[in-house]
């Protein structure tokens, strides 16, 4: 193929006998290939500098393991592309076809239709074969052979990734700090859910996790890939510096003491030519346009093509006049509104034209022009929704433009709105749309005549721009600029009267807007415009037209030279030997000096001469800066320069180091224009002038810049306006300047070099990177036909105070996962390698998704906002965030301890509290309350079926809101004694029975029966029957653990327990003796049984924690009454209340309030059972308006369900006479950190049904102590502090203002309720601590559980949970370990006691904590960040494994934007927590664990992740 391309040369052929044994009849095309391939030796390859250094760099690498990303098969699935689209930034060329792979074959299957051994043989054939499609050069691979390429192996379990099998082998720490081990010891694990023998095989290959649950190999050894490439972050090493008590100062970067400086001296502004004197120049462009349009009526002025380059129209001199006229004259006298005319002189208006209509272009900015009124050139929005149209909308309006001038064609094509009119665009103007053709103009009458002046310094048109952040400034050129610039390029470029010059470029702007539409008319020169869709669909046309018209300048960018190399091979008869130039508009691109070199070497043979290609430089702002002169001025030679890219990153221009790699050839773009005053400035700060290696920001001053951004006088002054000062500050010109956005140098021969654009200028951690050279190395990476028609993208994000570099690339549509992965691991290394950068993010898309830019190319801004607002959709995703985040805080060292005496003083030195409270005195209180005569809850409900029978305790509601059932105090009393003469016949008292029941009247009934029989209750929620694998085994290990000798339960969950379906999941035979008590005998009870001493055991209390561990508690019949006293007394219970309780009643205080508060305070209690609430969403709150109650209890689940559910029906729930304005207090039953965000939105949902703000707070209860606060309906409200995040990261707690950075709001969780005393303490030195410190909440209360009940005896382990002492301060008394960290705070309110009032605050569970980096982070904050990142996260869980964090999120959404989650997730905990997430998991909503009270059960989901059974959508592993 590469020979092919150099056939025009014509070489020696070598005189060999078998050249001239030819058969006679070959065919010409047989003849080329075989002549072909005996020359391919003899050729010099053209091998482009970068692309060699770029595969040397690759070589070098060894093979490093990378843990592939996991997806779900149907993510792999590509959305589909159109195979067939025309090239973008590049060709479309023959192979591009023969490179798509039939499918996605294993790479050892013979390729079929091809006769090489293997698709990999083949592939590299092809590869090495082709031109590259890439914009960046035309290259080929290596000379002969295979390209050196790094090949990474995928087989994830190799023998040099080790399985680690010794759970007590620490894994790799990345952190800086190993995971400390105290919390671990201080609180063991009670025992696994999962049921898991604790004992280690250290001799089995499967990975266990900590609790013992066999780990997937496959899971895990990608962790332990991703260890192993962590081993070695890339980190400077730390500096000492003083840390502030609570800051985490970030790293800042030191600048290397031997980076390079510049020597040079300081450069003298470098001046262009004088502008030479030209006889009759005329006064102004449209006196141009007169004469040539009087004088000369007949020269063609522009030929316009259609698709097929034919030409379709060429417009005269003569007609360009006659018609601008007619339109000049409508514009001003015909277009009316209200009697007024519409548009007076200086109006701006827009002007929609397609690019491939530059006739009607052409007069209507003519016609503008003599109107005096502003033309704004744009494009054509196609659609409501195109990339960065919104801005345009938004200069247009800034501009005040109200009419629009169109073709009749464009207008019809236009988005309508159901009027037929155009519609809106979205953020435009309301505009009126004009159309230009001849039908809507009127000719003027014979004496009206436009006003032709001299060139003024009023506007002539304004120029749009878009930034590199994508907002869009209008770029105000006036008439003198304009034609000064004429005036200028045509003394640079030469051009003489009735030239032809060919133009591909976009004539609305810039160089085209120059060469192809101003200077074209001042010279009367005949512009040849080749429109952007023939170059899509013929890439030669332009050099075919300049043969035809023999065409003496072209204006070409680089681009359009590189696609018409790829399709030059059938093009004989071309000559481009009339071309005195050709002006490369975008010289100044890195990439450009590739395109020029390789097309001269092509095209040398056609009559091409290398003098003629002629780069320039130029701004939308400053015009042209730059143009190498054509030859026969008599120029000194052009110029190239190799230099050294470390260099340039500190902004130093080093020629070539010995280091031959990661270098950056540039060709000068000529010199300065004429009249012009040139200088380079440094970037930043002040615009010092540059030394003259230093590399700067190219400014000019002259009399052709443009003048102002349209009103934005702020910008306007920083670019149109800059004055250069010298190092010692003084003005080098009295003139100023106007800054280009070109970085570059001036070189010897005063010309002017320029290495990048203020645009793509990326600077990472204080070095300089231009986006261009990234791009062009990505685009050097074997296969480089993995990019599609090689559309890269290369922007930074600024995250965690520094710009990261992300490149997005479209990937082929037959791209296999492999291929994308290795070619991913690749691109990473090259500009690792040649740039000395990390890239922070590589995103795949799928081929054709970038937004496009008007004219081809990629839209970076519009890519960028899409990027950072998720909407990207890639198909591969890698982040390298351990390898570029290098400006972290410091790991936190622990500081050793203070002993006691120091913290005593420091407390009373700084006259602090010690932090304790207590609810009020149960003693003291004297009230009525007849229960308090009995030792025990069953006495009291005996004497209540005698003292009051019919009082109604109970009533249970279902889901339809009807009363399913009820009891009274005497029919409750009567189930009770049938249930317990069942009992004593088959059990002894102080057995242990399992009641597996729905909430209902039964289970109450049932547990009092086993009061009555002297047993001892374990109530357990019944198996769900649709989930029985999981919810089945938890059932059979509470009865296990709670060592239970019979279950009580209904005839239905009796046949479930036995049921097929069940046996699959446990082993059924197992279970002890079930009874069903459906119908019991109505048999009384011989006698009560009556418990020794009221310290004996009455019921057990059996939970999952979040951390995945059941723990069973003992309370005592003392602990029972005096819970039920408290709540009595904190809640103001009477038998005339109702209380409504959507709880479940299996554990906790949910199981109090439902079976044993009633009885004891005599209470009404409406029951409505959670589970009716998924099919009935409003049956809570229907209830509690119906029954008008005061008190109702909740669980955050219900809360969930309620304003989920109904959030949106809440005028249909006042239709049916909801009214919640009889509540005073709504308590959520909790044992965590109280849901602010919850409690808040569901106060404001259900305000409008009168609900008031102040009645929703939460409780607090935990494993050793069920109810340690409640708000109860006395005492202040609940209040709300705001904590600094960071300083809880260091266990302390610093309060701030709202709304200030970094803030946490934490609510109250009620109030302490009577008898019990709260303090808080050191975890570590078990010290008491001082007012609103942050420590462990240990709690002293009659109601305190008595100890674990577990089936391993360890109790004595968890003594210290139940009996615990301060170490120092008050040694007596007998505290229990909640096991919660959070602080008191003594408020400023009043509580009943008339006392000031002391707030607890929880933090979180320290069984939950994650230890990283030094610090305690509690999941839920990172969870909270994580679920703000992107609209799709339904909810989000984090752990920890092997110290990496692994995040996992449910993507509520297409699977589609699975991917675009990874990087905002690792952007927001960088941002917010400064920690890298090691692993991103996007799963299916629903899959994180969820116990009954809504806690996420992370430790499960960790358990189901290592055993790879989450079905993930998509598993990132962040490098």
């Amino acid at each position: 193929l590469l020979v092919k391309a150099l056939r025009g040369k014509m070489f020696p052929l070598p005189q060999t006998n078998y050249l001239l044994n030819v058969s006679w009849d070959i065919t010409q095309k047989g003849y080329e290939k075989k002549r072909g391939k005996l020359l391919a030796p003899y050729v010099p390859q053209i091998q482009d500098l970068h692309t060699e250094a770029v595969q040397a760099a690759l070589a070098k690498y060894k093979e490093r393991k990378m843990p592939m990303p996991s997806k779900r098969r149907s993510v792999l699935v590509q959305s589909s592309v159109e195979a067939c689209t025309p090239p973008d930034t590049s060709s479309a060329s023959e192979d591009e076809g023969s490179l798509r792979r039939q499918g996605r074959l294993a790479t050892s299957t013979p390729y079929q239709g091809h006769g090489h051994p293997s698709v990999e043989h083949w592939f590299n054939r092809v590869i090495q074969g082709s031109s590259t499609s890439s914009s960046a050069s035309s290259t080929s691979s290596h000379p002969g052979g295979r390209s050196p390429k790094i090949d990474l192996a995928f087989d994830l379990l190799t023998p040099d990734a080790p399985l680690i099998t010794d759970n007590h082998s620490a894994p790799p720490d990345v952190t800086g700090l190993s995971e400390r081990s105290s919390l671990h010891t201080e609180r063991p694990q009670v025992a696994s859910v999962r049921g898991v023998s604790r004992g280690y095989n250290h001799h089995t290959s499967v990975m266990e996790t900590a609790d013992g649950v066999p780990v997937n190999s496959r899971v895990s050894s990608k962790i332990q890939q991703l260890l192993n490439t962590l081993k070695r972050p890339k980190r400077p090493p730390l500096r000492e510096f003083f840390v502030d008590d609570f800051e985490e100062l970030l790293d800042v970067q030191q600048p290397d003491p031997n980076q390079p400086k510049p020597e040079g001296q300081h450069m003298s502004p470098l001046e262009g030519e004088p502008l030479g004197v030209v006889n009759n120049w005329p006064p102004s462009l449209p006196a141009a346009l007169h004469r040539w349009g009087t004088t000369q009526p007949k020269s063609p002025c522009l030929t316009a093509l259609d698709n097929g380059g034919k030409a379709v129209y060429t417009l005269t001199y003569g007609k360009l006049w006659t018609r601008s006229q007619k339109l000049a004259y409508t514009l001003l006298n015909k277009l009316s509104t209200r009697n007024e005319p519409l548009l007076v002189p200086g109006d701006r208006v827009a002007l929609v034209f397609p690019n491939n209509d530059p006739v009607m272009f052409m007069v209507a900015f003519y016609g503008c022009l003599l109107a005096e009124l502003v033309p704004v050139p744009i494009e054509v929005p196609l659609t409501r929704k195109d990339a960065g149209s919104q801005q345009i909308g938004f200069l247009l309006g800034s501009c005040g433009v109200t009419l629009a001038l169109t073709t009749d064609a464009c207008q019809k094509g236009l988005p309508k709105a159901q009027t037929g009119e155009v519609a809106t665009f979205k953020g435009w103007p309301r505009l009126l749309w004009f159309v230009t053709d001849g039908k809507h103009v009127v000719k003027p009458p014979k004496d009206w005549h436009p006003p032709i002046r001299e060139a003024s310094n009023d506007i002539a048109y304004i120029e749009y721009k878009t930034s590199k952040e994508g907002s869009t400034m209008g770029i105000t050129v006036s008439h003198s600029a304009m034609l000064v610039h004429c005036h200028a390029l045509t003394q640079a470029c030469g051009y003489t009267e009735a030239e032809t010059i060919t133009n591909v470029l976009d004539f609305k702007r810039e160089a085209g807007l120059w060469h192809g539409v101003l200077t074209s008319v001042m010279n009367r020169m005949h512009v040849i415009s080749i429109p952007y869709s023939l170059m899509k669909v013929n890439p030669l046309s332009w050099i075919q037209k300049v043969h035809t018209y023999k065409a003496r300048v072209a204006v070409v960018k680089s681009r359009d030279m590189h696609w018409s190399l790829l399709a030059q091979r059938d093009q004989r008869d071309i000559s481009l030997s009339s071309l005195r130039m050709l002006i490369v508009a975008d010289g100044a691109n890195p990439w450009s000096i590739s395109s020029c070199d390789a097309f001269l070497n092509v095209f040398q043979a056609r009559g091409l001469r290398p003098e003629v290609i002629c780069p320039c430089a130029s701004s939308s702002e400053a015009m042209t800066v730059a143009i190498r002169r054509p030859p026969e001025m008599g120029v000194p030679p052009p110029g190239k320069a190799v230099l050294s890219m470390g260099g340039l990153s500190h902004s130093v221009i080093r020629v070539d180091t010995e280091e031959k790699l990661s270098v950056l050839t540039v060709q000068d773009v000529g010199q300065v224009m004429p009249g012009a005053l040139v200088c380079v400035v440094r970037v930043e700060g002040t615009p010092y002038i540059c030394q003259t290696d230093e590399v700067g920001e190219i400014c000019v001053s002259s009399g052709c810049t443009g003048v102002a951004y349209y009103g934005l006088p702020g910008m306007t002054k920083n670019l149109f306006e800059t004055i250069p000062v010298t190092s010692s500050g003084i003005p080098i010109s009295d003139r100023p300047f106007t800054r280009t956005s070109l970085l570059g140098f001036v070189g010897p021969d005063s010309l002017v070099f320029v290495v990048g654009k203020m645009d793509g200028l990326m600077v990472v951690s204080g070095r300089r990177h231009n986006a261009d050279d990234v791009v062009a190395t990505a685009l050097a990476v074997e296969p480089m036909k993995f990019v599609y028609r090689g559309r890269i993208a290369v922007f930074s994000v600024s995250v965690l105070h520094d710009e990261r570099i992300v490149v997005v690339a479209e990937q082929r549509p037959d791209a296999s996962e492999e291929d994308s992965f290795q070619w991913m691991s690749r691109v990473l290394q090259a500009i690792d390698s040649i740039h000395q950068v990390g890239v922070y993010c590589l995103a795949l898309v799928p081929a054709n998704t970038l937004p496009k830019a008007p004219l081809g190319g990629i839209h970076i801004s519009e890519t960028k906002q899409r990027f950072l607002e998720g909407a990207l959709h890639p198909c591969n995703v890698l982040m390298c965030p351990h390898t570029c985040v290098t400006n972290l805080p410091k790991p936190r060292q622990k500081q050793p301890e203070v002993g006691p005496a120091s913290m005593i003083v420091g407390n009373l030195v700084a006259g602090k509290r010690i932090a304790q409270a207590c609810g009020r005195d149960v003693t003291q209180l004297e009230d009525n309350d007849q229960a308090r005569k009995f030792l025990y809850i069953q006495d009291v409900l005996q004497w209540r079926a005698q003292a009051t029978p019919d009082h109604p305790l109970f009533l249970v509601l279902n889901a339809k809101g009807t009363v399913a059932s009820t009891a009274s105090c005497l029919q409750l009393h009567k189930r009770a004694e049938r249930v317990a003469a069942a009992l004593m016949g088959r059990l002894n008292t102080g057995d242990h029975v399992a009641l597996v029941y729905p909430p209902g009247i039964e289970l109450i009934a049932t547990f009092y029966g086993c009061l009555y029989a002297g047993c001892v209750p374990v109530t357990v929620r019944p198996p769900h029957p649709q989930n029985l694998a999981t919810t089945l085994p938890t059932v059979k290990m509470i009865v296990e653990v709670s060592k239970s000798v019979c279950i009580l339960t209904t005839q239905a969950i009796m046949k479930l327990l036995k049921s097929k379906e069940a046996a699959a999941a446990v082993d059924v035979k197992s279970w002890p003796m079930v009874l069903d008590t459906d119908d019991l005998p109505r048999k009384k009870s011989p006698q009560m049984y009556k418990p020794p001493t009221p310290e004996m055991l009455a019921y057990l209390d059996f939970s999952v924690s979040t951390t995945g561990i059941l723990a069973g508690v003992k309370m005592s019949h003392t602990a029972t009454s005096a819970l039920c006293r408290s709540i009595k007394l904190q809640c103001e219970l009477y038998p005339s209340r109702q209380i409504a309780i959507c709880l479940d009643p299996y554990c906790g205080l949910g199981f109090a309030l439902w079976c044993l508060c009633s009885v004891y305070s005599g209470h009404q209690s409406i029951l409505v059972p959670p589970l009716e609430l998924e099919s009935n969403a409003s049956l809570w709150l229907a209830a509690v308006s119906q029954y008008k109650v005061r008190v109702t209890f909740c669980s955050y689940s219900v809360m969930e369900m309620c304003t989920k559910g109904l959030g949106s029906q809440t005028e249909a729930l006042r239709l049916r006479n909801v009214n919640l304005s009889c509540v005073r207090t709504c308590m959520v039953v909790a044992e965590e950190r109280p849901r602010i965000a919850l409690t808040q939105s569901f106060s404001k949902i259900f305000k409008d049904l009168g609900l008031s703000p102040r009645a929703v707070s939460t409780t607090f209860g935990c494993r050793v102590n069920v109810a340690i606060c409640l708000q109860g309906t006395a005492g202040p409200d609940p209040t709300t502090v705001y904590v600094d995040m960071r300083a809880l990261r260091h266990d302390r707690v610093r309060l701030v203002e709202r709304g200030s950075p970094h803030s946490l709001p934490l609510m109250e969780s009620g109030k302490i309720l009577p008898g019990v005393k709260v303090i808080i303490a050191n975890t570590e030195t078990k010290g008491p601590l001082g007012d609103s410190h942050l420590g462990e909440i240990w709690v002293s209360s009659p109601h305190n559980a008595t100890g674990y009940y577990t089936v391993y005896g360890e109790e004595a382990l968890h003594a210290d949970h139940f009996n615990t002492k301060l170490s120092f301060g008050d040694t007596q008394t007998v505290w229990a370990r909640t096991g919660y960290l959070g602080f008191l705070r003594r408020t400023e309110l009043t509580d009943a006691s008339g006392e000031r009032h002391d707030a607890l605050y929880v933090v979180g569970s320290l069984d939950e904590t994650l230890e990283l980096r030094g610090m305690r982070y509690h999941p839920i904050d990172i969870e909270t960040s994580v679920i703000r990142s992107h609209k799709s996260i339904a909810e989000c869980a984090v752990f920890t494994w092997t110290n990496l964090l692994v995040v996992v999120v449910e993507l509520e959404g297409s699977e589609q934007e699975a991917l675009d989650l990874v990087a905002l997730v690792t952007n927001v905990v960088l941002e917010e927590h400064y920690l890298i997430v090691g692993v991103v998991v996007v799963v299916d909503p629903g899959v994180i664990p969820i116990n009954s009270r809504g806690e996420k059960q992370r430790m499960h989901l960790r358990d189901g992740f290592l055993a790879d059974q989450l079905d993930p959508i998509y598993v990132a592993y962040n490098m």
